[in-house]
């Protein structure tokens, strides 16, 4: 007797997005950014100042708690763990992020959809209103995390030495590595096709930029600014040092190594309309 064996039909998995796909999606997103109110603009950036603080925050309860009891390799895992929480909050949450902004709205002026002065405007509120939301973070920490018991005003000071205590080179070189992963996150998340997926995602990008110690001009504005306010021997020199060496790199990593090649890459693999 023969038989044959029947073999139930199973849904296909649901194809990868192309590339073509994410430009396109990345194309809009930029588009919609860029013809966004300079008022909304300005109050999404603060709000990602804000929320991207929480990094700072839960780094410096971090600190604390370990006090050097830890072994060097399970608090630099559990530190960069803590900073990626405040990418989560800020990406999915939809605010508007400088980093973010380097790749997502230069995709627009390239593909001819928006002009140079467009970018230059975004760029300047999202920039501005990061740095504003950042500053009232970091005087926000430094006045309750102490005060609750939970952060030791040294964890501050340690946390914003890691940051500053560079040449500008060497914090460029950092910021373009950081910039890079920022588009790169912003291009994966396009990818992603649910939310726990996108969180995966934000946080395994956000947790390499913190393990590797990689300089980003928000969340290392909200760092140096703590330990400016919190009075550990950090100085304006140093914050200014920082800033103009980590947004150049942020910017040049954003913009070169994820916007153009990425833009260039999907619109010769195929007509790409």
């Amino acid at each position: 007797m023969s038989s044959d064996l029947q073999v139930e039909d199973r849904p296909e998995t649901e194809p990868k997005k192309p590339p073509r796909q994410i430009l396109r999606h990345e194309i809009a997103e930029g588009t919609d950014a860029l013809e966004r109110s300079g008022v909304g603009l300005f109050l999404s950036g603060i709000s990602a100042g804000l929320d991207i603080g929480f990094s700072l925050f839960l780094m410096a309860i971090a600190r604390s708690l370990s006090d050097g009891t830890w072994s060097k390799p399970a608090e630099a895992l559990l530190i960069a763990n803590m900073y990626a929480v405040g990418f989560i909050f800020v990406v999915l949450g939809r605010s508007e992020l400088f980093t973010e902004q380097t790749t997502l709205a230069v995709l627009p002026v390239l593909h001819g959809r928006a002009s140079f002065a467009a970018l230059a405007r975004l760029w300047g509120i999202v920039f501005i209103a990061n740095l504003i939301g950042a500053a009232a973070f970091a005087a926000l920490a430094v006045n309750i995390g102490p005060a609750l018991g939970i952060i030791e005003p040294r964890a501050f000071g340690t946390i914003a030495r890691t940051v500053v205590e560079h040449p500008g080179p060497v914090i460029f070189g950092s910021a373009v590595l950081a910039g890079w992963l920022m588009g790169l996150l912003s291009w994966l998340v396009a990818a992603g096709r649910d939310t726990i997926s996108q969180i995966v995602l934000v946080w395994l990008i956000a947790a390499v930029i913190g393990l590797a110690g990689l300089h980003h001009v928000v969340v290392g504005s909200v760092e140096v600014l703590a330990g400016l306010f919190s009075g550990q021997g950090i100085t304006a020199d140093q914050y200014g040092h920082f800033l103009l060496w980590a947004t150049l790199g942020n910017a040049a990593g954003g913009t070169f190594f994820v916007a153009i090649i990425k833009y260039n890459s999907a619109i010769r693999g195929k007509h790409f309309g």
